[in-house]
């Protein structure tokens, strides 16, 4: 949104049906959130008055944007918010995040959802010192998980420590295992996917491998195994990646065809329906759904940045991804055995 405010824009016909912060923010090239940030300060105006963010456009409409929105400032503040505290030492510590937590202040339209809940904000609570090469808003994170991915992130508790793992990332030195269950059956048993991420033109929040002049990006998968079941079928699969691009493993996994489950973003349904008839008997219909994606950093292997000795560290599927994995078991009506290849 780099033009001068303030912006006027003629809705067609063509545009008749959609929701005023759908349209704006394929207009503006932002984000919803930010679009329904606009119209709650009450700087976005149609046919000179002010509308919600759900006003369905009827294609004569002539929107007015009077200005940018006022973002409130990013910072980190120590919360005392529980944290499982896998490793830890003077230089660095080993956090088992959860889903649903953001590693450090970003997104979102109020202060409490650009600030508040954040890895950061625990960190500084339970540990106190961390490095600050990262900057004020990033004290010592040395790399990233997506808000709704779970599992295991280093931390560096000084520069020293925070540079030297760095290294270690830069020279793709760190190994690091996810864990996914995705849509379909994926064919290959194992595979490496070698293409480069880049944002989407068109929606900002997606990261595509369609795009030109992206960053290189590499992951190797491994089926754990194929399930064939009443709620349709599915791929567990390993995936180890080399680098650590923006949503790489959920990118890449659905430019197979095989998005990850629960990631609405790339294709996943929002709910998964249950097959209304089976073997010629009638079942019962229902459907089941998963209020995050399932994907889990499982197994996290780097050096330590003083002593030099390796350290490997295992992280179980969290509860909820258990009983949604035995929730999709119980219907199987049959496995597909995998074969190295």
């Amino acid at each position: 949104m780099s033009e001068p405010f303030p912006i006027t824009i003629s809705v067609a016909s063509d545009d008749a049906g959609q929701r005023l912060d759908q349209f704006l923010a394929t207009r503006l090239d932002v984000s919803r959130a930010r679009v329904q940030q606009l119209i709650s300060e009450q700087k976005v105006l149609v046919n000179n008055a002010a509308a919600k963010a759900s006003l369905k456009l009827r294609g004569v409409e002539r929107i007015t944007v009077l200005g940018p929105a006022e973002r409130p400032p990013l910072r980190a503040i120590a919360e005392e918010i529980p944290l499982d505290i896998v490793y830890e030492d003077d230089d660095l510590a080993i956090i088992n995040k959860a889903a649903g937590m953001m590693v450090h202040a970003g997104a979102g339209a109020t202060e409490d959802q650009r600030n508040r809940g954040t890895l950061v904000n625990a960190l500084l609570h339970h540990l106190g010192t961390l490095s600050a090469v990262g900057g004020e808003m990033r004290p010592g994170i040395v790399h990233r998980l997506d808000k709704e991915t779970s599992g295991l992130i280093a931390v560096a508790k000084n520069d020293q420590a925070h540079r030297n793992l760095a290294e270690q990332f830069a020279r793709r030195e760190v190994k690091k295992t996810y864990i996914a269950l995705v849509h379909g059956l994926v064919k290959r048993d194992r595979g490496t996917i070698a293409a480069s991420i880049s944002r989407d033109r068109i929606r900002r929040i997606r990261m595509t491998t369609r795009g030109t002049g992206g960053r290189d990006a590499v992951s190797h998968y491994h089926v754990v195994r194929r399930l064939e079941t009443a709620l349709g079928k599915f791929t567990l699969v390993e995936v180890k990646i080399d680098t650590g691009r923006t949503h790489q493993i959920r990118v890449h996994m659905a430019s197979l065809g095989h998005p990850v489950v629960g990631d609405a973003l790339y294709g996943a349904p929002r709910e998964i329906q249950l097959a209304r008839s089976r073997g010629g008997k009638d079942d019962e219909a229902g459907a089941i759904s998963l209020t995050r994606n399932f994907l889990h950093a499982a197994q996290l292997e780097l050096t330590h940045p003083r002593t030099g000795k390796q350290i490997a560290l295992l992280a179980p599927l969290p509860p909820e991804l258990q009983a949604f994995l035995a929730a999709v078991e119980k219907g199987v009506a049959g496995k597909v055995p995998t074969q190295d290849v």
